[in-house]
């Protein structure tokens, strides 16, 4: 990996972001990543988006938790790659994928905790953001 991590568009940093939270538990699942498919092919902030770079944006998330400080530079790339006005999108697309296979485990729940944490969510906001994931992601 090179010294100095390649830099983020707004949409890598979202990606990364998802990216993140599903491998927080070492597995990526299978839902987690339709999840984040669906979210690239599907939201107005990724109009336009080459969905050829999930590939690389998961490969330097990758490359970063192998690193000792990696989940810091990973969060210094995402907060010079995102206007604050997106914090809250962020951490609404980190839920929905932590939510899409239906488990939230220790590591994901760290991982969230970490990104509301960083990005400054506030506390209200973070909830009803978790709600509104829990909420489209019930089954029958």
């Amino acid at each position: 990996m090179p010294d100095t991590p390649p830099s983020l568009s707004p949409q890598d940093a979202l990606v990364a972001i998802m990216i993140a939270v599903s491998f927080s538990d070492e597995n990526v699942r299978t839902a987690e990543l339709i999840a984040i498919e669906r979210i690239v092919n599907h939201l107005p902030i990724f109009a336009g988006y080459d969905t050829d770079r999930i590939r690389q944006i998961a490969a330097t998330v990758f490359d970063l938790f192998e690193e000792e400080d990696g989940l810091d530079a990973l969060f210094g790339l995402i907060r010079v790659a995102l206007d604050e006005r997106l914090y809250e999108t962020a951490y609404a697309l980190a839920c929905d994928v932590a939510a899409a296979d239906g488990m939230l485990g220790q590591p994901e729940l760290r991982m969230l905790e970490e990104i509301r944490n960083e990005l400054d969510i506030d506390r209200l906001h973070a909830a009803a953001i978790e709600r509104g994931a829990r909420a489209r992601h019930m089954q029958v």
